[in-house]
C-alpha cells in the first residue's frame, strides 16, 4: 500500500512566506491498526539542495568552508560553522547546481562529480532533500579565491584540511554540521582507505 493512500489532507495554512515557506497542515493518517488519526504538522519548505566533498587523494586532503550560521548561533554555537560546500538547487539539476556552488564558495572549478546518495536531513519538519556529491580536485583547479556570494550574506573562508585532521575535528566537536560529518565519514570508508 502506498503511503499516499494513508494520508487525507484537510487544510493547509501558510504561516510565513518570507525567507522560505512555512505551512501548517492538518491531515488524517491511516494508522497500522486501521484507525484514522487526525494530526497537524508544520513544514518548512526551503527547497532541495546539494552538497559536495572535494578531495585530493594523493595528498589526503579535503576542502571545507567556514561561515556564520545564525540558527546555529542562536542555539549556542558561538563560532563559525565548518561545512562542506552546499547550496539550494534553485530549479537547477543537482549536478549543475553543486558545480556552481563549489566554484562560488571555494573558487575551485570541479572537473568531475559523482552523486553518492541523497537524504532528508530533518524530516520531522523540513522538506529539503539533500543530494550528496564527491569530486576530486587538484591545486590547478583553483580559479578564484571563492568566498561565496556577498549579496546573499555569504562571507566564506576556504579550508584545506587533511582527512585525518578533519575526522579528529568531528570527534573534538569542531565540526558539527550533519551533512559534513556524513561526507567525511563516507570519505573515510570509501575514498581514503
Amino acid at each position: 500500500m502506498s503511503v499516499a493512500t494513508r494520508v487525507r489532507v484537510e487544510s493547509v495554512d501558510v504561516l510565513s512566506d518570507d525567507w522560505y515557506l512555512l505551512k501548517k497542515t492538518t491531515f488524517s493518517f491511516l494508522r497500522s491498526d486501521g484507525r484514522w488519526q487526525r494530526q497537524s504538522r508544520e513544514t518548512y519548505d526551503r527547497g532541495n539542495g546539494a552538497t559536495i566533498l572535494l578531495y585530493e587523494p594523493a595528498r589526503r586532503t579535503v576542502i571545507l568552508i567556514s561561515q556564520f550560521r545564525y540558527p546555529a548561533f542562536v542555539n549556542g554555537h558561538d563560532d563559525l560553522l565548518i561545512e562542506a560546500p552546499a547550496g539550494l538547487l534553485d530549479a537547477a539539476d543537482p549536478e549543475t547546481r553543486i558545480r556552481a556552488e563549489a566554484e562560488e564558495e571555494t573558487g575551485i572549478r570541479v572537473r568531475e562529480v559523482r552523486q553518492i546518495f541523497d537524504a532528508f536531513m530533518s524530516p520531522g519538519s523540513v522538506t529539503e532533500r539533500l543530494h550528496f556529491f564527491v569530486g576530486e580536485y587538484r591545486e590547478s583547479d583553483q580559479i578564484s579565491r571563492g568566498g561565496g556570494n556577498e549579496a546573499e550574506g555569504e562571507d566564506i573562508a576556504v579550508l584545506e584540511v587533511d582527512i585525518d585532521a578533519a575526522l579528529a575535528m568531528i570527534e573534538a566537536g569542531k565540526i558539527r554540521d550533519g551533512k559534513t560529518i556524513m561526507l567525511l565519514q563516507y570519505a573515510a570508508l570509501h575514498l581514503f582507505r
